[in-house]
């Protein structure tokens, strides 16, 4: 009974990750269509989780690794796993839209198996799954109606973007799998968000001026990042660290399938791009009078 129910509440937590991930494309091109420049959005949502997460390790009284090898692990998937590939989508929603972005990312699983094959004794590529996740990924695709015509006509820097994107996240799910045993879910989630805030922040403060940015924050960009920060910066990768934990990197990188269906419908929800009513009404700027 105990193992059964612990398999439901990890699938439901799988339903949730896709959720929390599959919206942040969404929000993160409502931060840049508000103006907020790359750098400065990702530091910003990365900050709210740094402080969830601090909130929650602080609550549970965790203990810290005291390895200085294991620190040097969780500052490489800062990089790899969050600092990176959020630099690479949240650039690329420049010029490439949300839904787009998140089916594009749908691909991970696709990556994971075949790095993990290399890296993971227990994770092996086996005709049956690798045919699996090609007709999942095939399956997802022609759920949520992708048109191929807009890949051909898109923004080429921004979907290479994205695909980068996407290999670093399956070499991140790989790498952890590997490098990071023995931990509670909330430890890796802490510091490799930590070590990339204090990365991008600097890229932050290098390339853009974040202070004039966050001193005229728009209400639609202050919503986007609080939802970023806790959603997807924050709760997310305590959930995703769980089941790597429990399931392995193939199967956790599935949740990437999730992504373009959520992505898609809420796009369809909030956006007026989707035919639908916007999240935020613009007010038209009053025009001074020489």
């Amino acid at each position: 009974m105990t193992a059964q129910r612990s398999s439901r509440i990890d699938w439901l937590l799988f339903i949730v990750l896709g959720f929390m991930w599959g919206s942040s494309y969404l929000f993160i091109k409502i931060g840049v269509d508000a103006g907020l420049p790359p750098f400065t959005l990702i530091a910003m949502r990365l900050g709210i989780g740094l402080v969830l997460l601090a909130a929650v390790v602080v609550a549970a009284r965790e203990s810290l690794p005291r390895d200085p090898r294991t620190y040097g692990h969780l500052i490489v998937m800062g990089a790899v796993n969050i600092a990176i590939p959020f630099s690479l989508i949240t650039w690329a929603e420049l010029t490439v839209d949300s839904a787009l972005a998140a089916i594009l990312n749908a691909a991970v699983p696709l990556f994971v198996i075949l790095i993990a094959a290399v890296f993971l004794r227990d994770e092996r590529i086996t005709f049956n799954r690798l045919a699996g996740l090609a007709v999942g990924f095939i399956g997802v695709v022609i759920l949520v109606g992708f048109d191929p015509a807009k890949l051909a006509s898109g923004n080429l820097a921004g979907e290479i973007a994205l695909i980068g994107s996407t290999l670093s996240y399956a070499c991140g799910a790989v790498y952890a799998k590997r490098n990071i045993h023995g931990l509670r879910p909330m430890i890796p989630a802490i510091f490799q968000v930590g070590f990339a805030f204090a990365m991008v922040t600097v890229l932050a403060f290098v390339f853009e001026r974040p202070i004039d940015v966050v001193s005229r924050i728009t209400p639609e960009a202050l919503f986007a990042v609080v939802w970023l920060g806790i959603l997807g910066s924050g709760l997310a990768y305590l959930v995703f660290f769980r089941l790597l934990g429990r399931w392995g990197a193939t199967r956790t990188s599935m949740v990437a399938y999730l992504l373009p269906v959520y992505g898609i419908a809420l796009g369809a929800l909030v956006n007026s791009k989707y035919g639908a009513r916007p999240l935020f009404e613009r007010r038209p700027r009053s025009v001074e009078q020489p």
